[in-house]
């Protein structure tokens, strides 16, 4: 007899059971195991110092490709996860270079033609809500979008990395209680209060819009678009109640949240970005979601995240520093790579840690933490990682680097290694070639 974590047994009366994991009868999650996604973004590109700086030390980049490389200053905080993990370098999208090298966030999961959009149209999917809409079936919530600064920013000074199917921001989320109370605390009572609210505001947007026409003539060009965002907002958090309402009677696995810090905020990134972490391990760890975003700085000195390197002590903005050509502010600029690198491999063996019947949860997911830029707004030979996804063929522990690649090419490899079908994307020719990927 088999049972999966959904399974419900329909009694004689027509009763639905709903049960929780039996490890006993776990050979289905055994058979098919989760696979999930989750895409990191810092902005302003790499610490990329040039050799005649005398820094390479402190390149992001390791020193030589293949598997015998070493660490920079940089990236050492990554080494208990080097077997897990891989660099990434050469990759570019098409469109970059023709682009406003502001719009990098905006293009880097879609690698849509910013520069010159369709009438009436702003990008086009991301590969996290590819993903999502193919893994959505299987959890409570179809994506997790998360960022510093919460909501969507504006066009090319984007507060978010995640665009649904028709090209437009979806709104992300950044307070850790909230958040909280979304993945872990669902009952019926907190449900249907939520409904009653998005009622209200759907009935409100619906009384402005009788009379749509003459609404937007009065309506700048920037508040019709703040105008679209609001609605695709409420049109989010509507599928996010439905989804929710078809899970509220299976339980959770049970889990520890006692150390979580639910009173962090943005304005301290040492606390922020551990307790943001720990909400994504612990989402995958109980499989409420298999799709995840974080966009973990804005581009241009935007938002609360310009002010971390400055309040981790390394002395300026985070824009500034990225175009910084003395010594000492390209050093502080690596450092605050460095502090990054420690707090993504933090959570990736904080993944690790988790067990699942075939392995961990770092396993069974592909963690792709990356930029739009090498170094600040340039669009080629773009700095990323991948960790995790064993379960899924990948085979780690080097530096690859692919001359001229297609970043694309990386989304179809990762969306294949997840069994989800995508036969072209962006600018896609179909995978990366010669690379971690199982054939």
């Amino acid at each position: 007899m088999q049972l999966s974590r959904r399974r419900t047994l329909q009694g004689l009366f027509g009763i639905s059971l709903a049960l929780p994991f039996l490890e006993t009868y776990g050979a289905e999650e055994l058979k098919n195991p989760a696979r999930r996604f989750c895409a990191m973004y810092t902005a302003n590109g790499m610490s990329l110092p040039a050799e005649k700086n005398h820094k390479t030390e402190w390149n992001w980049y390791p020193d030589k490709t293949g598997s015998d490389y070493s660490f920079s200053k940089s990236t050492e905080p990554y080494a208990p996860l080097r077997s897990k993990m891989t660099f990434v370098g050469g990759l570019h999208h098409s469109n970059g270079p023709l682009a406003d090298p502001h719009v990098c966030s905006d293009m880097w999961l879609t690698g849509a033609p910013l520069h010159n959009p369709k009438p009436g149209t702003y990008n086009t999917v991301s590969i996290d809500q590819i993903i999502a809409q193919q893994t959505k079936k299987f959890c409570r919530l179809p994506s997790l979008v998360l960022s510093v600064d919460g909501g969507v920013g504006m066009l090319s000074r984007t507060g978010t990395i995640s665009f649904n199917s028709e090209g437009r921001p979806i709104p992300a989320e950044n307070n850790p209680r909230q958040i909280f109370n979304r993945l872990f605390v669902s009952s019926r009572d907190s449900l249907e209060a939520q409904r009653q609210l998005l009622k209200k505001r759907i009935k409100l947007v619906d009384a402005v819009l009788v009379n749509s026409k003459a609404f937007n003539k009065k309506l700048s060009l920037a508040d019709r678009e703040k105008m679209d965002q609001y609605l695709t907002s409420l049109a989010e958090v509507e599928s996010r109640l439905e989804g929710s309402e078809k899970w509220i009677d299976i339980p959770l696995k049970k889990q520890d949240h006692s150390q979580l810090d639910l009173a962090a905020t943005n304005e301290d990134p040492a606390k922020f970005y551990p307790v943001m972490f720990d909400l994504i391990a612990l989402a995958f760890d109980a499989d409420i979601t298999r799709s995840v975003s974080f966009m973990l700085n804005r581009e241009d000195g935007m938002g609360i995240s310009e002010t971390y390197p400055v309040k981790l002590g390394f002395g300026g903005g985070h824009h500034g520093l990225s175009h910084a050509e003395d010594e000492k502010g390209m050093i502080n600029f690596a450092k605050y790579d460095q502090f990054l690198a420690q707090q993504i491999s933090r959570f990736g063996q904080r993944l690790q840690s988790m067990n699942e019947g075939n392995g961990s949860v770092l396993d069974n997911s592909l963690v792709l933490f990356g930029t739009g830029a090498s170094t600040t707004h340039k669009s080629l030979n773009l700095p990323h990682l991948l960790i995790g996804g064993s379960n899924m063929g990948l085979k780690h522990g080097s530096y690859i680097r692919h001359e001229n690649g297609l970043l694309s090419d990386l989304f179809v490899s990762c969306a294949k290694a997840m069994d989800v079908q995508v036969d072209s994307f962006a600018d896609s020719t179909g995978g990366l070639k010669e690379s971690i990927f199982k054939a």
